[in-house]
């Protein structure tokens, strides 16, 4: 999987996230994968997921 930093022009926060709280994460599209961080720590790791794990992720958040 390809770990490279996405550039941040590609970085995108949900609609749904409360801006207020502070609590987002933002995701990046990778040719491989999708990447994961913390919007609070623009500089901090970087965690990236292979898409399907994500599709499997977006599924449990959405049925909890």
């Amino acid at each position: 999987m390809n770990e490279a930093r996405p550039s941040p022009t590609r970085w995108r926060k949900s609609r749904h996230s409360n801006s207020q709280a502070g609590e987002c994460v933002e995701v990046a599209g990778l040719s491989d994968a999708v990447a994961v961080r913390d919007s609070k720590d623009l500089g901090g790791p970087v965690l990236p997921l292979h898409a399907a794990t994500w599709r499997s992720l977006l599924r449990d958040i959405k049925n909890s």
